[in-house]
Parts: C-alpha cells; structure tokens; sequence
C-alpha cells in the first residue's frame, strides 16, 4: 500500500493540509524509509511536509518509525552519562568546533557520541576536523567506548535515514529528515542531546517537539547550525528534561570580553590545530564554550540519576564565568 491517503491530508498547501496523528505520522515514516512507496511518493513527501511544516506530534511520530528502524546504542559500560552531539552542517564560514566541545566532555568524563555527515562539498565537517585528530569512525554501534569521542556516520547508524537525507542533493531542500536528526536519541537509554537551531522558529518547534517525546536535551542557537555555542558571544541555553524545559543562560547582547583566537583558514589540518592548542593549554578555551561544558556536565548527570525536573536551575553569565574557570579542562 502507498502513502497517497496521507499525502492528500499533507499536500494541500500550507492552509489547506491538515496534520497527521502521531500513529499516521509513525507509519508514514516508517514506510519511506522502507522503501515501500516510489521515488515519485519520496519527493511528493519531502516537498510536501517542507512546505506544510512538522508538528511536533508528527515529528514524535518520524522519530518512534526512525528509532525502530536504528542501530541503537548500548549504555555506557561504566555508567557514564552519555552526550549526543549531532552534526550535519560543518563549517562554511566560521570555525566548525563541534570537535572541541566534543573533547572536552571527554576530558570530564562523559561518553561523547558525535553523530552526522562525513563530507560535504564545499564545508568542512566534524567528521574530517576528528581524523585530523586522530579519531576515526566507527564502523558498527557496538564499537563505541565510554572514554572517546565515538564518531557515528549517520549511514551506521541508519542507511534508512541516510538515503532520505540524500534527497536533498536531488530537490536541493531539505526534508524532515534533516529536522530529525537534530532531535533524536541514538540510545537504547535516557542520554543528552544537544541540539542547535538557526532560525528562532526552529527553537520553537524543536522545543516542542522535546515536550512531545519527553526529551532530555540542551538547546541553543549554535554557531552555523552545529551544536556547539558561538564563541563570540554568550547565548540562551535551555535545558529539557523528560521534556520539561528551564533557561539556564540568558543571552548577553555584548561580544565576550576576549574575542576567539580561532583561525581564519577552515582546512581541517588548521582546525585541528587550533583545537590541539586549547586542549593543551596554549590557547584559552572560548568563555561561551566553557559555560556550555559546564551545562552540559550539570544536566547529564540530572539525566544519569534518573530525574524528571530539575532540582535547582543556576542561571550562568559571563561574568560569573571566574566561578569555574579554573576547571581542569585538558
């Protein structure tokens, strides 16, 4: 059977479609991505939802038909708290330091699961500033250690998911897929995403949608859509847990005190080098992603022991950054 009785309730313009419930949404999914409908259904699906726009019971729906069709990943060995950091967009612009972050959840003794692209023309992704590194992908979800960066290409994760992502370079748009991978928990168990959006809209949606899935997630409008905090400037972070949300930081409209010595060249070898410089102590680590870290430590062990609120919420600024900032980051 095809999915015609959904496009017809999603593929009547913005005004005139009508959402679909959670369990319409889950088997739609469920039957892209198992290839049971035609190439012409996919682009009919892509376009269609790209216009209309998820709700956050549809994306609950995508993510329970993604998750069943993953390769999901076991709990930490040694009882961890594991941090999913997605990355799909890479830098263009301005540095990709999702790598950064990364290690330095290591280095405070977090099981750190990077999952994304590997390549894309034209930016340089957290896949290839990790080689630099020294960090090679996993080839299979049982290969991740709770003492590394785990490197997870999405097609390890789910070639399903990987496919649909791969519409985009035949539409050029993006799909549901790409707002999905952002949100979703590759653990068998309670672990903490970190998600970023680009557009206040998506702040939105994806907090609802954290609602909807009782997520346990940190959100904040990363630098150019990956999931680290921009270092030029303090920004909101909010915390969701069992997608309940609280603001832990409220946003400076003033530059951090000491703009980021980051480099200007986006090759993955100066990336590289710049990260290698912070993690020895050569270079300071940027104040916006200090705060992160130490959000990011505070939440996940929230999330380890099993909470469903917060007890207390310490909102951040800059200027009580002196609080921590002698923390042993390396």
């Amino acid at each position: 059977m095809g999915i015609s009785q959904y496009l017809k309730k999603i593929g009547r313009r913005a005004r005139g479609a009508r959402p679909l419930t959670r369990e319409e949404a889950e088997d739609l999914f469920g039957k892209v991505l198992d290839g049971d409908v035609t190439d012409l259904e996919v682009g009919a699906f892509c376009l269609a939802m790209r216009i209309k726009g998820e709700t956050a019971e549809e994306m609950a729906g995508f993510i329970e038909a993604a998750r069943a069709r993953m390769s999901l990943v076991a709990p930490s060995v040694d009882g961890r708290p594991s941090v999913i950091l997605p990355s799909y967009n890479g830098a263009r612009r301005l540095p990709v330091l999702t790598p950064l972050l990364a290690l330095l959840l290591v280095n405070r003794g977090l099981r750190v699961i990077v999952h994304g692209i590997t390549e894309d023309p034209g930016r340089t992704t957290t896949a290839q500033v990790l080689r630099e590194l020294g960090h090679c992908s996993q080839i299979n979800v049982t290969d991740v250690k709770d003492d590394a960066v785990n490197l997870l290409p999405i097609e390890v994760l789910s070639p399903k998911l990987s496919r649909l992502l791969n519409v985009r370079h035949i539409v050029g748009l993006r799909n549901s897929a790409h707002s999905l991978v952002k949100i979703i928990n590759p653990c068998t168990t309670r672990a903490l995403v970190i998600g970023s959006y680009t557009h206040t809209e998506y702040a939105v949606a994806m907090a609802r949608t954290y609602a909807q899935i009782n997520a346990d997630a940190l959100l904040l409008r990363g630098i150019e859509g990956e999931a680290v905090a921009d270092a030029r400037q303090v920004q909101q972070i909010d915390a969701f847990i069992a997608g309940r949300q609280n603001i832990l930081q409220h946003a400076e409209n003033k530059l951090v005190a000491d703009s980021p010595d980051w480099p200007t060249n986006l090759e993955p070898t100066s990336l590289a080098r710049y990260v290698r410089d912070v993690l020895s102590g050569s270079k300071p680590v940027p104040t916006p992603i200090a705060l992160q870290v130490q959000h990011i430590e505070h939440i996940s062990k929230a999330v380890q022991g099993g909470k469903a609120i917060l007890d207390h919420v310490v909102e951040t600024t800059s200027e009580r950054f002196d609080d921590f900032r002698c923390a042993n980051y390396v």
